[in-house]
């Protein structure tokens, strides 16, 4: 029984490491959500337009062939649609 007991006390004080390690994660994942909003909105004020810049940092995230992939397709659905 003293087994269970301390088994059980492991394994809350590493479930109660973990939580406080997510929590962690999450405080510093708000800040630097804070700190990008405010590169996009030095951006704005300096005249860029933040959607191209948005959209020009999820291009750059993907690998040449799966961009040019992507391209392809957007390409194919706006001749399908007459958009050309």
């Amino acid at each position: 029984m003293n087994d269970t007991i301390e088994t059980a006390s492991v394994a809350a004080d590493q479930l109660k490491s973990i939580i406080e390690r997510i929590e962690r994660l999450e405080e510093e994942k708000a800040g630097i959500a804070g700190d990008i909003r405010e590169i996009y909105a030095e951006a704005k004020g300096n005249g860029f337009d933040t959607k191209a810049i948005r959209k020009i940092v999820s291009l750059r995230k993907q690998d040449f062939s799966e961009r040019k992939e992507e391209e392809a397709v957007l390409e194919l659905y706006m001749q399908a649609l007459g958009m050309t």
